[in-house]
């Protein structure tokens, strides 16, 4: 089955193609604002402005035109609700000009499941981090379930926020892990609740020591405290759910000292860890309309009526939205 899925929950505007498991293209165009952060009124005009030419580019990788898509794809949330309306106004507009089937898309089941497909994996214990996530996850009865999650803010916001707050020019957490490298450990707050993460009180106070400290030293012993409480959390779902298979995906992913940390933990307790490649971690098209693919044949098609954005929507909340 051809598959256009479309992402916007974010700063990214990418549309993707797929037939069955082949993915056919993955085209995406990011919007950078420096330091000011996400606007929401900028990401929207952003993906207004590129979506006609990703939407065209995506088409010509596949070597396919519109008449030979099958299902409209589109990410429905959770995200911010400006860009996430743009990516939701084109899916519908597609389907309805071109009679064409579609379907809403939870953000974070495509990046599982894209994930598990990339890692051959069945089942896995689930760590997604992104922007505005951090979750354990777990499969059961075909359904996915939080064992643990931030109760505040996700760890990539986390990073993104203490970029801000120390000018760096590219306020993003690749920027600050590039910026972090060859710094020195400093004693950072560290809170875990059970399988749950608190990020904001180590933001307020890396915040602070960076006014005193060296800011490479903070940014340094901001991430590696971030990780080693994911970690923490990590391991203790392992054991409790005992698996023997560990999926990390999601944008904070693609961390190269978080994926050393995880490796470290699960050889140490003989369990298997992998992760997908970046391209598909990151924000993309390509993951939707896989994702779309496998929401269809279990829900079928939905109705235009309900093709809208839903800004806080949760793993765990797929059988009612789609059911």
């Amino acid at each position: 089955m051809k598959v256009l899925g479309i992402e916007s929950t974010a700063h990214t505007l990418s549309i993707g193609v797929s037939d069955g498991p082949k993915i056919l293209s993955n085209v995406l165009d990011t919007y950078s604002g420096g330091n000011e952060g996400l606007i929401p009124r900028k990401l929207a005009d952003h993906h207004a402005t590129v979506f006609s030419s990703v939407l065209s580019q995506s088409l010509a990788d596949a070597k396919l035109s519109i008449d030979d898509i099958e299902l409209i794809a589109f990410s429905q949330g959770p995200g911010i609700g400006s860009p996430l309306s743009v990516g939701v106004s084109g899916a519908k507009f597609i389907a309805l000009k071109y009679n064409k089937k579609i379907i809403g898309v939870n953000h974070p089941y495509a990046h599982v499941k894209i994930g598990e497909h990339f890692c051959k994996m069945k089942k896995p214990l689930i760590l997604y981090l992104s922007g505005g996530n951090s979750q354990i996850l777990i499969e059961q009865g075909g359904y996915y379930h939080v064992l643990g999650e931030t109760l505040d803010v996700g760890i990539g916001n986390l990073f993104d926020s203490f970029a801000r707050a120390i000018q760096l020019e590219h306020a993003h957490g690749a920027a600050l892990s590039k910026f972090a490298e060859g710094g020195k450990y400093i004693e950072l707050p560290y809170t875990v609740k059970g399988m749950n993460l608190v990020f904001s009180g180590l933001l307020t106070q890396a915040e602070k020591l960076a006014n005193k400290y060296e800011k490479r030293d903070v940014a340094f012993s901001l991430m590696e405290t971030a990780f080693a409480m994911t970690c923490e959390v990590t391991e203790r779902a392992l054991f409790l759910a005992k698996k023997k298979e560990l999926l990390v995906c999601g944008g904070v992913a693609q961390n190269k000292r978080l994926q050393e940390m995880l490796k470290s933990m699960c050889a140490d307790a003989e369990i298997k860890f992998d992760v997908a490649p970046n391209e598909y971690n990151r924000d993309n098209g390509a993951m939707i309309a896989y994702a779309g693919q496998l929401l269809y044949e279990k829900y079928g098609a939905m109705p235009i009526e309900k093709c809208i954005p839903i800004t806080n929507y949760r793993i765990d909340r797929i059988k009612e939205i789609l059911g």
